[in-house]
């Protein structure tokens, strides 16, 4: 029961702010009548055809039917009397809920021509419904200090009716402590407040109970009740207090269900369990209840239930703060929801008309109305049509349109539009609804028939068969059904003498064309005709057609080529599909016997790889590349054959014509690498021909190597070159030469071929080895260990291989009492020397008048065979005397200088 009651409020609240936009819309010529709520179906309201001035017979021939502006079918009218009558049983409450008056405006729509009739009728209450409290038992807490005038609020009572059948007066039970006194809202609602007249006494009477009744100003009245139990508790002096007396917050009609909308929060000065405060709501519709719940602890408010801007813009809601003692405050809280733009336009189509004439211009297709339950910018909507379309939308009044063709339509061009209606409205983000309609339009025989072709030519051969079927004609209509009919005759010739009748007929249903007998060629080579298409309309349209009859001839004649021998010249170069030659051939006879084709007439494969003709016109065609170096000409043997096997022979002479297409080419015949440095000049490096396929200059070569080379090329005979040595060469400067062969033809473009060739130089024992000092001095202390190295010596050879290779080696000393092989040794390889026994530097100081040191000559031997070389060098060892129990003023190391 509570769930239809929010329903059929929320739709009350729909319809207020539809009925408002009416109201706001109705000028002083709207007709108004009434009607009391809850009337039986079929009640007679008033005679629309009398109060508008129209005939009743009007009504039915002009289409004549009621639109109520929310699109329900409330209303209906006899087209018989003109009456307006209740079509549904109305329910004020349901229709306005407490607006005064309740008016349903409505329109009465006339076609042919269309034409609107704004009315509005005036739904009177009854009283139908009584007083009802939310809540069936009220619990009031009061102090029993509470002075005597103190004024408790109470919840009031609701009541669906309006005007005096609605809320008029409250009453209490009869009892010693209380009264009841009215109070106005302000928006003509009335409330009650309990006040105390007589002091209570919690330990006398703890508690009371009285009957709190509603009274409505119906006749008879109704009533309603509640029980409000007041417990009377113990002192307490402080009550809540709100920082502010209304609170206001904005909200989104799509918040989600759940969500916190605002924290209501009282203070009370007392302690203890009076100080302690509860938040309730306070005089809260049924309504508020629903779509709202606060924390009793925390004084949050939370959304309980989705909002709809469209049924309720802003919730008033009484918040009560009361503490442990008793104590209450209240504060208002409103609740103001944003619209969204959730509703998507609506189009209610009123009429439509889904056959109209192709002839007829400015014709109504169809009547609709469209809404949008959103309001502002959200609601407002635009109305619209496909732009390559031949209609167009006209707004009447309101948000009627009517559907209009603007031009005369061509069933022939387009015998059927879909028609898509876009309502859009101007919210973000923007919302739009489409509804389709398909109008046909239908035939009128606006169109003559007409022949396939404005003129035919038959042939047929002569002494035919009598009755033979020679051709056929063909004519269509545009139209459709019996307009699209089509009838042929044939028209009298101009020409009396020409007995056509007997030499020719017609089908009249399908065109056909016939020869009635043997036709003769050489008396009548050609027949003219002139036929006339008919269709089925009324007034019929026609048409006409010239018909040629040609009589053909046997085949007497074959082709003949304008040449018995094409010659032709082509560059080997031509692309393919080039034009080679076109040939033609004649032929006396006509038709099919003059119709020639051409072919290749016993041909090589090669010919048919190469070249194509084409079998109409003659055109013979390169099919592939030309190459004057394989084939340098071709004889095509060609025939053209008549649609009779009759033929005709020619030939064709193709001379290639040479191109520079070919680069050089050189052939290396032998190649000498390395070659030895010491070469003399004219030394043959390599030997190498020269070829190119081409011909004339484009075939005649020059041939070079680079200039800064010390080589030369010399021709031998023909095309045949050597390459030689012209100075000698030296392997220590250069090694390796990269030599570039550079063939260039004398052709157009000129071609030319580089070719690469390496020849390395190999060496010759031409270098001495030579040491990297002219003298070394080293230095060993006395009482050395045995084989001790005692320094190096180093040569190098700027020759390569074997004749780089150095070995080392001692010479006997000029003093022939030192003896030095026992002393000294070197290796061969590497030049390390080694002193080969332990020295002693006192032994070797009686040979200090002679000399105090000795000097050894090493001989250095490079290459090999005759070419070897032996190079001697001094080496001076310094003996350094052993420290023996004191310090030594001497090195110990070695010193290589």
């Amino acid at each position: 029961m509570e769930i239809r009651g929010a329903l059929v409020l929320r739709k009350r609240q729909v319809l207020i702010i539809f009925v408002l936009l009416g109201l706001s819309q109705a000028g002083p010529e709207s007709v108004r009548y009434s009607v009391a709520e809850e009337t039986e179906i079929g009640s007679f309201v008033a005679n629309l055809a009398r109060d508008l001035g129209l005939g009743v017979e009007e009504l039915s021939s002009r289409e004549a039917r009621v639109v109520c502006d929310d699109n329900e079918k409330h209303l209906h009218i006899d087209l018989l009397t003109g009456d307006l009558l209740v079509n549904e049983k109305l329910d004020r409450e349901e229709l306005c809920d407490s607006t005064e008056p309740c008016v349903l405006h409505f329109q009465m729509v006339l076609e042919n021509p269309l034409q609107f009739f704004r009315a509005e009728l005036h739904i009177k209450d009854i009283n139908d419904h009584s007083p009802t409290f939310l809540d069936k038992e009220i619990v009031i807490k009061i102090s029993e200090s509470t002075i005597i005038g103190t004024t408790f609020l109470m919840e009031s009572a609701q009541d669906l009716d309006v005007g005096s059948n609605s809320l008029q007066n409250y009453t209490v039970s009869p009892n010693s402590h209380f009264h009841i006194k009215i109070q106005d809202s302000g928006d003509g609602k009335i409330y009650p407040e309990l006040v105390l007249h007589r002091a209570l006494d919690h330990e006398e009477e703890p508690e009371l109970r009285l009957t709190l009744i509603a009274l409505d100003g119906g006749s008879p009245p109704r009533s309603g009740t509640t029980l409000v139990l007041i417990k009377v508790l113990d002192i307490n002096d402080n009550a809540p207090e709100f920082p502010q007396r209304l609170y206001e917050v904005q909200v989104l009609e799509d918040t989600p269900v759940g969500s916190w909308i605002i924290t209501i929060s009282a203070k009370d000065l007392d302690a203890g369990n009076y100080g302690k405060i509860s938040y309730t709501f306070f005089h809260a519709s049924e309504d508020i209840r629903k779509t709202f719940e606060i924390n009793p602890l925390s004084g949050e408010v939370y959304l309980r239930s989705h909002l709809d801007f469209e049924a309720i813009q802003s919730h008033i809601i009484n918040i009560q703060a009361t503490d442990g003692g008793g104590l209450s405050e209240e504060c208002t809280l409103l609740v103001k929801v944003i619209d969204i733009n959730d509703n998507p336009p609506e189009v209610t189509m009123s009429s439509i008309t889904k056959i109209i004439p192709e002839n007829a211009s400015e014709t109504l297709v169809a009547l609709f109305s469209v809404r949008d339950q959103d309001a502002g910018e959200n609601g407002r909507v635009v109305c619209s049509i496909q732009d390559d379309l031949p209609f167009f939308l006209k707004r009447t009044f309101k948000n009627f349109f009517t559907l209009v063709a603007e031009k005369a339509l061509d069933r022939e061009e387009r015998p059927e539009y879909n028609i898509t209606i876009t309502v859009t409205d101007m919210g973000t983000p923007r919302l739009k609804t489409k509804h389709n309609i398909t109008v046909l339009v239908s035939d009128v025989n606006d169109n003559a028939p007409a022949f396939t072709q404005t003129s035919y030519t038959l042939s047929v051969r002569e002494n035919n068969s009598p009755a033979l079927h020679i051709g056929s004609v063909r004519a269509t209509d545009r139209d459709a059904g019996a307009n699209a009919q089509v009838t042929y005759s044939l028209l009298p010739p101009l020409d009396a003498h020409v007995p056509l009748a007997s030499l020719v007929s017609i089908n009249p249903d399908n065109g056909h064309l016939f020869a009635l007998q043997p036709l003769d060629r050489e008396k009548e080579p050609e027949l003219r005709l002139t036929l006339t298409a008919l269709d089925g309309g009324s007034p019929p349209r026609s048409a006409t057609a010239l018909v040629r009859v040609l009589v053909s001839d046997i085949n007497d004649n074959a082709p003949e080529f304008e040449r018995s021998v094409y010659e032709v010249l082509v560059p080997e170069n031509s692309p393919l599909d080039s034009l080679v030659v076109k040939v033609s051939a004649t032929d006396l006879d006509a038709g099919l016997n003059g119709e020639l084709s051409y072919s290749f007439s016993h041909v090589s494969r090669d010919i048919r790889k190469t070249f194509e003709i084409h079998p109409i016109s003659g055109e013979v065609r390169l099919k592939a590349l030309l190459d004057f170096e394989l084939i340098k000409s071709y004889t095509i043997n060609i025939q053209a054959i008549d649609g009779g096997s009759l033929s005709g022979k020619s030939a064709i002479l193709v001379s290639v014509v040479d191109v520079n297409d070919n680069p050089p080419e050189i052939v290396i015949t032998s190649l000498i690498s390395p070659i030895p440095e010491n070469s003399s000049p004219d030394m043959v490096v390599a030997v190498f021909s020269l070829r190119d396929q081409d011909s004339g200059d484009n075939g005649r070569m020059v041939c070079s190597i680079q200039d800064n080379l010390p080589f030369l090329l010399k021709p031998t005979f023909k095309n045949f070159y050597t390459l030689v040595t012209e100075s000698p060469l030296d392997r220590e400067k250069r090694a390796e030469y990269n030599i570039t062969i550079t063939v260039t033809d004398m052709g157009t473009p000129r071609l030319k071929t580089e070719h690469n060739i390496t020849v390395l130089v190999s060496d010759v024992n031409d270098n001495a080895p030579a040491f990297t000092q002219t003298s070394y001095t080293l230095s060993v202390r006395e009482n050395n260990s045995p084989a001790l190295h005692i320094g190096s010596v180093r040569a190098t050879d700027r020759d390569a291989g074997a004749n780089a290779q150095v070995t080392y080696s001692l010479l006997p000393p000029l003093d022939a009492h030192v003896p030095l092989a026992s002393l000294v040794s070197i290796n061969p390889d590497n030049g390390h020397l080694f002193a080969l026994r332990s020295l002693d530097y006192e032994a070797l100081r009686a040979f200090e008048f002679r000399s105090q040191s000795y000097q050894y000559e090493v001989c250095l031997t490079g290459g090999s065979g005759s070419n070897e070389f032996k190079f001697l060098k001094p080496v001076f060892p310094n003996i350094l005397e052993s420290d023996l129990g004191r310090k030594s003023e001497r090195s110990s190391t070695f010193q290589n200088s």
